[in-house]
């Protein structure tokens, strides 16, 4: 995974450790601070810490010097006097061992460098600035991107009897709105909701989503997983109903015997099926962003879907002849 570091020179310990805080919370791979600073630095988290030295590259001859330095294996901070690209490629294409990590001023030069001779840089590093903005750097090191949810007609709600369902707890909270993308199609999967609402008769655990039964897919970033290979610690796509995504990790999962109960919709003309335990806790997610039980949905009732471009093989897309039903 690419590297996001923050570096932080200031001399005042206090704005520096505030700094340092946000990182650490906002998954920062480190942090670069004055050689004063590191001991106490450590002692704020698990995160890595170096003192903070920067590489100006102005000139082809700074190139070829940090080309030479790549070679022992060492992190190396870069900063682009003027920022083209054709510098960053060229070190790219001679380094040696070490990792690269250049200073970005935005999200869309971090997607640059991060993209270069596809390889892209090892990593990106920011100056300090207001939290909001630093967890928009962290989305880019995520590759949070947003997905196109669909409006699908329901077609068929038919109970099925007993299955194995899959529970899945994660180590994020979830809003109304927000859900797992699951189905029993790779290229048909639907917005299930999280239990991030009351009930009569439940708490809400807006940590979990009830996702389907064992043999579904859920996609997780540019792959897909039977709900059934599951296990703690897996990386995971948390979907908004606007499209958005973040990035979560399983806690546990749970696999327990229920009630079943099929749904079947319609969307730009393709059709698919989901199958999640029978009751009102399991919800979809409609185009408002409410979420909608499976207890009350009804023909004709409007969910939201993904409709991706093909079928998988062991969890990539590839292109070959699949029909899935």
């Amino acid at each position: 995974m690419k590297e996001l570091w923050l570096i932080d020179d200031g001399r005042i310990w206090d704005a520096v450790k505030e700094n340092i805080i946000n990182a650490i919370e906002l998954g920062f791979t480190g942090v670069a601070v004055r050689g004063e600073f590191v001991d106490r630095a450590k002692k704020l988290g698990n995160i890595e810490v170096e003192v903070a030295e920067i590489t100006k590259i102005k000139s082809a001859e700074d190139q070829e010097r940090v080309a030479e330095m790549s070679k022992s294996g060492e992190r190396i901070f870069l900063d682009f006097e003027d920022w083209k690209v054709i510098p960053l490629e060229n070190i790219i294409a001679m380094k040696g061992d070490g990792k690269i990590i250049a200073i970005v001023r935005d999200a869309d030069e971090a997607e640059t460098v991060l993209t270069t001779l596809e390889a892209g840089a090892d990593g990106i590093a920011i100056f300090p600035m207001e939290r909001e903005e630093m967890m928009e750097f962290s989305g880019v090191i995520e590759g949070r991107k947003n997905v196109e949810l669909l409006a699908a007609k329901i077609v068929e709600i038919r109970k099925l009897g007993m299955g194995d369902r899959v529970c899945i707890d994660t180590i994020t909270l979830m809003e109304v709105g927000e859900g797992m993308l699951v189905g029993n199609k790779a290229e048909f999967m639907f917005l299930i909701g999280s239990e991030s609402e009351e009930s009569e008769y439940v708490s809400s655990r807006p940590f979990r989503v009830n996702a389907g039964s064992v043999n579904a897919y859920i996609k997780a970033g540019g792959r897909t997983k039977y709900l059934s290979e599951l296990k703690s610690g897996e990386e995971v796509e948390i979907v908004r109903f606007d499209g958005r995504t973040r990035k979560s990790f399983v806690g546990r999962v749970k696999i327990e015997k229920r009630p079943m109960v099929l749904i079947r919709a319609r969307a730009d003309g393709q059709e698919g099926t989901v199958i999640l335990q029978n009751a009102e806790t399991i919800k979809l997610v409609n185009p408002a962003g409410r979420h909608v039980s499976v207890s009350e949905l009804k023909k004709g009732d409007e969910v939201l879907v993904y409709i991706g471009e093909r079928a998988r093989h062991f969890g990539i897309a590839v292109e070959e002849s699949i029909i899935e039903g």
